[in-house]
């Protein structure tokens, strides 16, 4: 059985386009692609695409889009990414049809929310949760027993500690869009 993400513990999250450039020449198979302009997405694809990039797209971050199923369905059918993230179940779901990688997106604000996302969870059966913020990461083992879906840590990822701290608790990987800790991490194949 391969590892998720090409044992990549970092996945990068392309969050400026001042940073794409840099991403395009690391040695980083997978980017968590999270903001930009829908008139921008596909000369953005095609070029990761040409460096064999695989794209993991935030749908809710790309701006001038609304993420209704005609939406989802642009996405899938059009800019082909290889995985959608989103907070909504029904993209996870339509994504998960298409056949990409599915990674729901939590944000775990206090136990009432953690309840919620077991809910949202039963549902939509994604490939990945991601866990925000990531920076917690003792709730990681609870979750991925509960749910038998492996975790990704994100938000507040800020030290090679932290990403550390998050794949100790059985975090598939983490991301982030700190810079840095893409430079100080050369990922493992």
């Amino acid at each position: 059985m391969s590892m998720p993400f090409d044992n990549q513990s970092i996945l990068p999250a392309l969050r400026r386009m001042k940073d794409f450039e840099y991403l395009l020449n690391s040695s980083y198979t997978y980017i968590v692609l999270l903001e930009t302009h829908i008139s921008q997405l596909e000369s953005i694809m095609k070029t990761f695409k040409k460096y064999n990039k695989k794209v993991l797209l935030h749908a809710e971050l790309v701006q001038g889009l609304n993420t209704n199923n005609q939406a989802v369905e642009y996405l899938c059918h059009n800019i082909r990414p290889d995985g959608l993230i989103s907070t909504r179940s029904k993209t996870i779901a339509l994504a998960k049809q298409e056949g990409l990688i599915t990674i729901q997106r939590l944000f775990l604000l206090d136990s009432l929310a953690l309840q919620s996302g077991y809910k949202i969870l039963e549902r939509s059966q994604p490939d990945f949760i991601e866990v925000l913020p990531g920076g917690m990461p003792q709730i990681i083992p609870e979750i991925k027993e509960k749910t038998g879906i492996p975790v990704i840590a994100g938000g507040l990822i800020r030290t090679p500690e932290d990403k550390d701290r998050a794949l100790s608790h059985g975090s598939e990987a983490v991301t982030t869009s700190n810079k840095e800790l893409w430079k100080s991490h050369t990922p493992s194949y």
